[in-house]
Parts: C-alpha cells; sequence; structure tokens
C-alpha cells in the first residue's frame, strides 16, 4: 500500500506537465486532485471488506468526478453560466464523497476519517468561494 504524503509532499511527486496546466493554478483543483489520490489508496482499505465492497466504486467514481467536473467547467470557460453549472456538480460530487466516507467509518480509522474531513472541508469551501464569485461576477456584467 502507497504511503499517504502531505499535499506539499504529495505535489512534489507530480509530473511537471500535470502542474504546468494553467488548471493546476486553482487551489480547489490542486485539493481535489490530493483528495483523489487519498481515496485511492482507502480503496484499498475498504475493499478488504466484503462489506464496503460496494462503497469503493461509489467513493472512487464521486472523487474522480469531483476533479473530471472541475477540468469540464474550466474547459467550457470560467466566467460563465455554463462554468457554474458544472462547478456546482462538482460540488455535489465532493459533497457525495463525503457522505461516502461517512458510511465507511465502520472500517476505516477515526483518525484517517478525519484527515480526509479536512481534506474534503477545503474542497467544499473553495468550490463555493469559485462559485459564488463567479455568479457575483456575472450578476454584475463582468465575464472574467
Amino acid at each position: 500500500m502507497q504511503k499517504e504524503l502531505p499535499m506539499e509532499e504529495w505535489v512534489a511527486t507530480l509530473p511537471k506537465e500535470l502542474k504546468s496546466d494553467p488548471l493546476w493554478q486553482s487551489a480547489y483543483y490542486r485539493v481535489a486532485m490530493y483528495l483523489y489520490d487519498l481515496v485511492w489508496m482507502d480503496a484499498e482499505v475498504l475493499h478488504k471488506d466484503y462489506r464496503t465492497r460496494e462503497i469503493v466504486s461509489q467513493i472512487v467514481r464521486s472523487a474522480g468526478s469531483v476533479c473530471a467536473n472541475m477540468e469540464e467547467a474550466y474547459g467550457r470557460g470560467i466566467g460563465t453560466a455554463d462554468y457554474v453549472r458544472i462547478m456546482r456538480i462538482s460540488l455535489g460530487e465532493a459533497r457525495e464523497t463525503q457522505g461516502w466516507y461517512f458510511r465507511a467509518r465502520h472500517v476505516l480509522p477515526p483518525e484517517l476519517l478525519e484527515r480526509r474531513s479536512q481534506v474534503l472541508v477545503q474542497v467544499i469551501s473553495l468550490l463555493v468561494t469559485a462559485i459564488d464569485g463567479t455568479k457575483k461576477s456575472l450578476r454584475s456584467g463582468r465575464n472574467s
């Protein structure tokens, strides 16, 4: 099993192509990508217990969708109504991931769940801020 790294150390292991992508400059994307790698590691533990095998597919899918929707939203254009719509889907997927972690609480250690909760709260907060800022910009007639 892979060793869990703090985010700063994890970033150092990533290819420069990923870190040079303009989307990487968004804190919400960096944290969401980190979350996905954490989920990937946790799936190994969850898969060992027959009762949580269904959770594995759901949590991997929802955490992956957080990042994938950010990528799609960015590709549609920041500052657009479509960006807001797709980022709201990403927010929903982050909240779903949060729910799957809660449902996995019988198998995952409490300290791991606390660390994941902190990352998820950060992703959700960053998404809400990005969505709200874009909505305000759209209402005031600025597309940035």
